[in-house]
């Protein structure tokens, strides 16, 4: 009996209960036993309370009868009790819920807001209308003539037609002018950066070549007229210069040559041929852009580019460092010069007239252009010792020049700082002393001489006091460890010192000298024939060696192969004078 009235307490659902519009409008606090409420009968649980029924009736025949009615009564009210308590609950949760709601969706504050601007509404309405009113009384209340008023109006209409047409008229005249004077801010556009590339970095060195072609052929005609390369034509320039100087008529003179030049680029636009040159132009052979380049080929061309733009950099850095260096008093001596040279020029012109100025400023430079770099281009000695301009420039040291000329200062400070302490003491350890010039010569290992058993006198070169950083490859060793080796080579006026950099290389047994002449072959080399250029490496043979050693993976080989090729020419030279037999 209790395992069936548990079944059906929570059998339970919404549908066998009464609805929420239905129910009571009580409070959750409410007695339930206050109200009464029909439930639903549904047939499933009409046939409940049948068997309900039955049962008791059975149960009375077995026990008393009164005493199971009255139990039978109790479940059902804690039944009915118990489906209340969850329909409450229910309700509740649907009324947070539904409170929930509408603190989302705001709607409260979207009444309010929408009030407000009906309220606005009105307000203007009124305002609108209270000021019509207002030009209604004060206008004439009553018109002289009824049929004036429609005239009166056409006089308005077209007073103001032709206001209108007249501002329209200023403004498509003059609109386009006041547009360009309104402030606007500057717009700033970020150019977009293009991947590098073979192919653009030669066109673009082309396109350079091409531009500075007019600045080029320009000033080389100007030096062929200075320097007589025509007779006729610098003579002629000359005695046309000088008229036209005396007279006064300098800037004249070249603002017609200014204007005579753009006519003829106008005529050579227009198809005509006008070529007109002191020096005859040389075509250069152009060649065609190759489409497919091997990987070789692309890296041999940009190490061509990157050469020249280098060298073009770097005469371009000298100048702007030698201007610089000249109005910031780093030559003092040189400065000096172009000091007085202002003076000079500030007092004459605030002493004499312009026109005097003018004329001997022209007179001046005539000569110099026509008459004194003639003379001082074919006697360089003079050039070198009374040409004012020349000296200056020629003297005029960069910032690469400065800092090499204060690290030698610097050097021979500490020389002469270790020197005072004793007189007699001998060169320090790993320096050689050069008796003419009072300099020292050392390696990492010691002294230059002690280091290859060379005589004191033997010393590098100027060209390669720290000597040039490569790898010796003797191609008759068969091991790895003496077969490539790391070091520096030397050159000194009699031999080819190379040193190794080897950690066991204490001694000299790794480091090879080789005597200029014994020499039998000097050339360059490619070490790799893959890889693009003419290589890194210089090949020497000796009597000695079976296949000819090579100096490889050389940063600065040109000038290393200079410099060993012409002290092997002079030294094979001096042989040969002294003995001729050999």
């Amino acid at each position: 009996m209790l395992k069936r009235l548990d079944r059906i307490r929570f059998r339970g659902r919404r549908d066998e209960f009464l609805d929420l519009a239905e129910s009571p409008n009580t409070s959750d606090t409410e007695c339930s036993e206050e109200i009464v409420i029909k439930p639903r009968a549904s047939v499933r649980e009409t046939e409940e309370v049948r068997e309900a029924e039955v049962e008791p009736q059975g149960d009375a025949q077995a026990g008393p009868g009164s005493f199971s009615a009255a139990l039978d009564d109790r479940t059902d009210l804690n039944e009915v009790k118990g489906h209340l308590e969850i329909a409450l609950l229910e309700k509740h949760y649907l009324q947070e819920e539904l409170r929930k709601l509408k603190e989302e969706s705001n709607v409260d504050s979207l009444k309010q807001e929408l009030e407000k601007e009906r309220c606005r509404r009105i307000e203007l309405e009124q305002k609108i209308n209270d000021a019509l009113r207002s030009r209604l009384e004060d206008s004439p209340s009553q018109t002289p003539k009824a049929p004036s008023a429609p005239s009166a109006a056409g006089s308005d209409k077209q007073k103001e037609t032709l206001v209108d047409t007249l501002l329209k008229w200023l403004y498509d005249r003059f609109g386009v002018y006041i547009e360009d004077f309104r402030f606007q801010p500057e717009e700033t556009t970020v150019e977009t950066e293009e991947p590098l590339s073979a192919k653009r970095l030669t066109e673009n060195m082309r396109r350079l070549k091409r531009g500075f072609r007019p600045v080029t052929n320009f000033m080389r005609n100007l030096s062929a007229l200075s320097s007589w390369y025509s007779i006729y034509t610098s003579a002629i320039a000359f005695i046309v210069y000088v008229y036209v100087a005396w007279n006064g008529w300098v800037i004249p003179m070249f603002l017609f040559l200014a204007i005579l030049r753009l006519s003829l680029n106008y005529l050579i636009a227009k198809g005509w041929r006008i070529q007109w040159s002191i020096v005859p132009e040389v075509s250069e052979p152009v060649e065609p852009p190759k489409e497919d380049l091997t990987v070789s080929e692309k890296f041999q061309l940009v190490l061509d580019v990157a050469q020249k733009a280098q060298n073009l950099f770097g005469r371009m850095a000298n100048i702007l460092e030698k201007i610089k260096n000249l109005f910031m008093w780093v030559q003092p001596e040189l400065t000096q010069k172009l000091y007085v040279g202002l003076w000079l020029a500030f007092i004459s012109s605030c002493l004499l007239p312009y026109k005097l100025l003018g004329f001997i400023i022209g007179v001046y430079a005539g000569i110099k252009f026509f008459i004194i770099d003639f003379i001082f281009k074919s006697c360089p000695k003079l050039r070198q010792r009374y040409d004012t301009p020349y000296i200056i420039w020629t003297n005029l040291p960069t910032d690469l020049q400065l800092k090499e000329r204060s690290n030698t200062m610097l050097g021979r400070r500490v020389i002469a700082a270790g020197g005072r302490g004793s007189l007699t003491a001998a060169a320090p350890v790993g320096v050689s002393r050069d008796e003419d010039g009072g300099r020292y010569y050392s390696t990492k290992r010691g002294a230059f001489h002690e280091v290859f058993n060379l005589p004191e006198s033997e010393r590098p070169l100027t060209v390669c006091e720290t000597g040039w950083r490569c790898c010796l490859i003797n191609r008759d060793r068969k091991t790895p460890t003496d077969y490539i080796r790391n070091g520096v080579l030397y050159v000194t006026e009699n031999y080819l010192c190379f040193e190794s950099s080897s950690s066991r290389s204490g001694s000299s047994k790794r480091n090879k000298v080789i005597k200029l002449l014994d020499i039998t072959d000097i050339q360059k080399y490619k070490v790799l024939s893959v890889l693009p250029g003419s290589g890194m490496g210089i090949s020497i043979a000796t009597p000695s060696t079976q296949k000819p050693m090579v100096f490889g993976a050389m940063m600065h080989r040109d000038e290393a192969f200079e410099a060993i090729y012409t002290q092997y020419t002079k030294i094979i030279t001096k042989a040969t004078a002294i003995n001729p037999e050999t």
